[in-house]
């Protein structure tokens, strides 16, 4: 089995991050099963290599994460296990990483956390620019504001009405402290002048559960994991962040359009490896990261979901994590938001 033929049955599995996720890990364990004659010659990689992914299982940066690593285990001649590491931002992951022996054996799936930390953390275990080096910019993501269905709004402005109405009782869900859809929250109550209470989660999946089940009232979060809690009325869909409405969710304006017209709730996802890893070997994962997200079939099939699969060089990821360190930074001096 080849990575095209992975690329078909994910390609079928339809809409369902679940049905995704449980694909990729099945596919995961099939290859461990891949004999020697079928791996690649050469010194490396000889044996399995980790991804460290630095958030809860279900969530959107795990699911793309596994895709990866279901991806470019075949390709590499070794399976690409994959360990969550949840909670803090993601900063316990990365540090997993960031201590790592720099051979190209443990890599991380990393969020827009990575460049929020720096500016939100007084202190950290490892510096984000000195000790790892960007493999990758995965994915770019449009996020959607959802509420829950009892939530007496069915749009961005009648939802500020409401919060101005009743202020400090709805609540939004969040993948935790510091997090980018924590931001999205603060910068959104700061850009309405509302007021709503922030709980954080250890990670995205958990927290759009609470949202579904109505223990929260509303979220920021990717549209690959919501749209089929809004597809089944679980969910209501507010408004979509970036300048452009979603293809996914087409009849749902952006919440630029709702009256906020400088608000950006964008994020994306990326992958890391420890300083001083060989470039050959950093370049090596690059280069086959890009072929299964830009794979024509996977492709067509994240962007009908609201992933926007970039598969960068390392060099133009690294520019485009220091870009995101500094608009972050402001963001967050902007915003007052702070990590309890």
């Amino acid at each position: 089995m080849n990575i095209g033929h992975i690329i078909r049955i994910l390609a079928r599995t339809g809409r369902s991050t679940g049905r995704l996720l449980g694909l990729a890990g099945l596919a995961a364990l099939l290859f461990q099963a891949v004999p020697s004659s079928a791996q690649t010659t050469g010194p490396y990689p000889n044996h399995a290599i980790k991804m460290v992914v630095v958030s809860a299982a279900g969530g959107i940066l795990d699911t793309i994460g596994r895709i990866v690593a279901t991806g470019i285990g075949p390709n590499l001649g070794q399976v690409v296990v994959v360990e969550n590491r949840a909670g803090a931002g993601g900063i316990p992951g990365t540090e997993v990483v960031a201590r790592a022996a720099p051979d190209g054996y443990t890599i991380g799936s990393v969020s827009t956390s990575h460049a929020i930390n720096p500016s939100l953390y007084p202190k950290m275990p490892y510096d984000t620019l000195r000790d790892l080096v960007m493999v990758s910019h995965t994915v770019n993501l449009k996020n959607v504001l959802v509420a829950h269905p009892s939530v007496p709004a069915n749009s961005v402005k009648e939802l500020i009405a409401l919060a101005k109405s009743k202020p400090g009782t709805l609540t939004f869900a969040s993948a935790g402290n510091g997090q980018s859809n924590h931001l999205s929250g603060e910068i959104f109550k700061t850009m309405a002048g509302i007021d709503m209470i922030h709980v954080p989660y250890k990670g995205s999946a958990p927290g759009l559960t609470d949202t579904v089940a109505g223990s929260t009232s509303i979220m920021f979060v990717d549209i690959l994991s919501a749209l089929p809690h809004i597809k089944s009325g679980r969910l209501k869909a507010l408004g979509v962040t970036g300048t452009v409405r979603s293809p996914a969710l087409p009849d749902v304006p952006t919440i630029q359009e709702s009256g906020l017209p400088d608000f950006n709730g964008n994020t994306w996802l990326g992958m890391v490896a420890p300083a001083g890893t060989p470039r050959e070997i950093v370049a090596r994962l690059s280069a086959e990261t890009s072929k299964v997200l830009n794979a024509p079939e996977m492709r067509e099939r994240l962007l009908a979901q609201g992933v926007e699969p970039v598969g960068s060089t390392p060099e133009q990821a690294t520019a485009h994590l220091e870009a995101e360190m500094k608009r972050y930074a402001a963001a967050v001096k902007a915003s007052g938001a702070k990590v309890d």
